[in-house]
């Protein structure tokens, strides 16, 4: 599939037109960032991780009834996509409270929540990505109706389900995560953007240690070990 003109440039990924107009090259870049941009640095491989680990949860999404954007992963660096409609919606799904859930509520840090709690966010970088209710979504139409709401829900809950299973057989307590949605040509929507240490919490069941973009966030150092690590145990000992 030929690269062709950039279309989008985001924290984290380039978005490329090719010869298909219902298909992009999405780009994984090696940037790191943090607090919406103001914290700013560079991983080398860091894109590359990112985009296996997407690859490999996206395929078992997939193979477990959820519908995505995914089509095929050509290069280490890009993987190819469907063209989507971006819902300007951040459904987080939280497990264990950690992060502004506590600077917000009080909830003691590491709390295990009592049963999964989804968030939308708005998509507005020059906003602060402020936290936002089902009727916020319908004044700023941001989705076509109340179904659409329920609907992200809906999907948010379910890959809950599906990815806390596999990490938790993998040693690892999905804390919390976030996902983006969009609609393709014919209105459906598909789960978009990534799943990877930079939009996911993962902490060792035994050690507690953090295995994602907190390590960024908070200075602790050794990011790319870190995603090595969940990209090793995504694919098991035997790979």
């Amino acid at each position: 599939m030929t690269k062709k003109e950039l279309l989008y440039e985001g924290k984290a990924k380039r978005l490329y037109t090719t010869d298909d107009e219902n298909l992009l090259l999405a780009e994984f870049k090696d940037d790191l960032t943090a607090f919406n941009g103001e914290k700013h640095d560079t991983e080398a491989g860091k894109g590359a991780l990112n985009n296996r680990i997407s690859t490999e949860l996206f395929k078992l999404l997939e193979q477990n009834g959820i519908p995505t954007h995914y089509v095929d992963t050509p290069d280490e660096n890009h993987m190819l996509v469907k063209k989507v409609e971006i819902i300007l919606i951040e459904v987080v799904v939280r497990n264990i409270a950690t992060g502004s859930l506590t600077r917000r509520l009080g909830i003691p840090d590491g709390t295990k929540l009592p049963f999964p709690l989804v968030e939308f966010y708005y998509k507005r970088d020059d906003l602060g990505d402020p936290l936002i209710n089902d009727e916020h979504c319908i004044i700023l139409d941001l989705v076509r109706n109340e179904g659409d709401l329920e609907e992200l829900k809906r999907l948010g809950r379910e890959i809950n389900v599906i990815l806390k299973s596999f990490f938790a057989k993998k040693g690892l307590n999905l804390v919390d995560f976030k996902v983006e949605f969009g609609y393709d040509s014919e209105g459906k929507i598909l789960l978009a953007d990534e799943i990877s240490p930079d939009s996911c919490r993962f902490w060792d069941m035994e050690s507690g240690e953090k295995l994602d973009k907190d390590r960024f966030r908070q200075g602790l150092g050794g990011l790319k070990v870190a995603y090595e690590e969940v990209l090793k145990r995504i694919l098991g000992e035997e790979q």
